[in-house]
Formats: C-alpha cells, sequence, structure tokens
C-alpha cells in the first residue's frame, strides 16, 4: 500500500510525465510550456504539503522518541515551525491552521496608499537621510509626524516634512 495519497500521486505522476516529455522533446520546440511545468511543480508541492503521509511520517518519529529538532531538520523548518504545524491532535492542529487562515483573511498584506504625509523611509529618502534621522528630528520637534491608525487596526507613523512641526506632535 502506497504512503501517498492520490492526490499527491497524481500530481507526482503528471509531473512526471511533463519531464518525460521534455527530455523526450529536448531540442524541439514541442515541449513542455514552462508555465505548464511551474504549475506541475507547484501542484506537486500543494499536494505533498496536504497530504496525511507528512502528519504520519512525524508522528511515527515522535512515537520513536525522535527530538523535534531532528523532526524540523527532515522537513527543513525550524523546530518551532515544525511544533507549530505538527504538535497536538488533529483538532489541535485544524484549530492552528484555520486561526492562520483567519488571520491572514482579516489582515490585508499591503500598505494602503491613501495615507496623509509620507512614510518614515519615504521622507528620509526624500530628504537623503536615514529613518534614524528622520525619528530624530520628530523628537526634536523639527519635523511633524503622526501615527494614523486604520479601522482594522494597524498604525503607520506618517511625516509631514513641509509642515513645520507642533507641538501636537506623536
Amino acid at each position: 500500500m502506497p504512503f501517498l495519497s492520490t492526490e499527491s500521486a497524481r500530481a507526482l505522476a503528471e509531473l512526471a510525465a511533463l519531464d518525460a516529455l521534455h527530455a523526450t522533446a529536448a531540442g524541439d520546440d514541442s515541449d513542455a510550456a514552462p508555465l505548464e511545468r511551474l504549475r506541475g511543480i507547484r501542484s506537486l508541492i500543494a499536494a505533498l504539503e496536504a497530504d496525511p503521509a507528512t502528519l504520519a511520517a512525524v508522528r511515527e518519529a515522535l512515537d520513536a522518541h525522535t527530538s523535534w529538532e531532528a523532526i524540523a531538520d527532515a522537513a527543513g523548518l525550524s523546530p518551532s515551525a515544525a511544533k507549530y504545524r505538527w504538535a497536538g491532535g488533529d483538532d489541535e492542529i485544524a484549530a492552528r491552521q484555520e486561526a492562520s487562515r483567519k488571520r491572514k483573511r482579516e489582515r490585508p498584506s499591503s500598505v494602503p496608499t491613501e495615507l496623509p504625509g509620507e512614510s518614515v523611509s519615504e521622507a528620509a529618502a526624500r530628504l537623503g537621510v536615514t529613518p534614524q534621522a528622520i525619528y530624530q528630528r520628530v523628537t526634536r520637534g523639527l519635523l511633524r509626524a503622526e501615527t494614523v491608525e486604520l479601522p482594522d487596526g494597524r498604525k503607520y507613523k506618517r511625516v509631514f516634512p513641509d509642515e513645520a512641526a507642533s507641538a501636537d506632535a506623536d
């Protein structure tokens, strides 16, 4: 009985078929398109990441008293990442994964562009100084700065280099 799931075995077979097509068509323009190969590789990686065989292997290693450090090394992870991914029962693991997905859904991955003023790094680049120098100028009252808080709780320090500093700077 194979240890890989049907999905992982299918993704592996598809990638092997693309590899064989590429090998037989070497020098020919009919080989698998680069994006098709890339999709095949990513599909296999996703299938292997979700494969129950991975968790089963980790649990077997733990039953054999293998350390988290050795498991992490075999998986190419840090020990804390390996524990986070595989420690505990199925319900605990599922709850951690769902909490992680929920955080990713609720938190945008980019800084909004409609914020007032400039970021510290933008002001530093425009003025030809380091970000630390911008913070020092704000502390000394030479630049006005505000901390802008968005409705989702994210906070950004914004600098107003063209305005005189006032007593109400954050």
